[in-house]
């Protein structure tokens, strides 16, 4: 299914520059599931008929589908499991298109250890084209709860 393997760190194991990477390949029937889910039915994302008349000359991907890629990153691999979203920002920069593989970069920037907090820099590239950019808050748990 090409999900990611578990890899939990905990707030002592991080440090600023750390990085991870998700690639996805962007289907049809992720988007399709997607649109299902949240309801989102903007026929851009499930029209090849309409889509073609805009701009974008084709269907692409939601937003948040890219931006729920980030959220895999940092739920699986940094800083894992037991990572509580504080907040994020997107700024969405260019479509992403069906048959798109997507990266999904995640990279902490800053540390507060008596908050446990990991400010994590969030992108999403198609090639070398940035289609995502934003900026995350976790609350990372301690090897050892006070």
């Amino acid at each position: 299914m090409g999900f990611l393997e578990f890899q939990t760190l905990y707030f002592e194991d991080l440090s600023v520059g750390q990085t991870e990477v998700y690639s996805k390949e962007v289907k049809s029937s992720d988007v399709v599931g997607f649109a299902e889910i949240t309801g989102d039915r903007n026929p851009i994302h499930l029209s090849e008929h309409f889509a073609a008349r805009t701009p974008f000359k084709g269907r692409i991907a939601h937003g948040l589908y890219t931006g729920g890629l980030i959220s895999a990153v940092i739920g699986t691999r940094l800083p894992g499991p037991g990572a509580i979203y504080v907040s994020q920002t997107l700024k969405f920069l260019a479509p992403v298109k069906i048959g798109d593989t997507v990266d999904a970069i995640v990279e902490i920037t800053e540390l507060t250890a008596e908050r446990q907090r990991a400010k994590l820099h969030c992108q999403c590239k198609v090639g070398d084209t940035v289609v995502l950019e934003g900026e995350a808050v976790v609350k990372v748990p301690r090897r050892d709860p006070d």
